[in-house]
């Protein structure tokens, strides 16, 4: 890793802990989560992307056929591979493979998600249905989430009650875009 990203990642860091939202921070689902249940494939149907303009490489601001996977592992570790499509359905294939450990082991919904050694942070699963077929994952400061799904499509009524969900927790919904799914995908 080159030292001016050593140098700029903890500055970086802080700017993700500045809020002008809510002052009590995003809040992850108060019920257990089945971890074996949530493994697998989800497509990403909205986002408030991470975008850090000085490390392109984690911008997935034009993200296009987003789907995030999760594997546990026996050690417990979940490893996470994020892939997308960047600018078009034909663009240039992204991959990002953090990992992630259960942080709150009473519900399994908060993770520490490790992009680059030593840091980490909070994702929280803030929405899950019964069936685990839609969720919201969500960071505690409200700067960035997925609206998730395991069908590249979902209903627009239940895309609006996703919508809704985020408003009424507080997050900028200027910010959202939906990314666009369009499968099989062009290899």
């Amino acid at each position: 890793m080159s030292r001016q990203l050593l140098l700029l990642l903890p500055v970086l860091m802080l700017a993700g802990c500045t809020s002008t939202g809510p002052s009590s921070p995003l809040q992850a689902v108060d019920r257990e989560v089945d971890l074996e249940r949530f493994m697998g494939d989800w497509y990403v149907i909205a986002h408030i992307p991470i975008h850090v303009p000085l490390l392109p490489m984690f911008s997935e601001r034009d993200a296009w056929n987003g789907v995030e996977s999760y594997r546990l592992t026996e050690d417990g570790v979940i490893e996470t591979t994020y892939t997308f499509r960047r600018g078009g359905f034909d663009g240039p294939e992204r991959r990002l493979t953090p990992r992630a450990r259960v942080y709150d082991t009473r519900t399994n919904a908060e993770w520490r998600m490790q992009f680059i050694w030593p840091f980490q942070a909070a994702f929280l699963i803030a929405w899950l249905d019964d069936d685990y077929q839609r969720t919201v994952i969500g960071v505690p400061d409200r700067s960035n989430v997925w609206i998730m799904a395991r069908s590249p499509e979902i209903p627009e009524a239940e895309y609006q009650e996703l919508v809704d969900f985020l408003a009424e927790t507080g997050h900028d919904l200027e910010r959202l875009r939906r990314v666009p799914q369009r499968w099989p995908a062009v290899d």
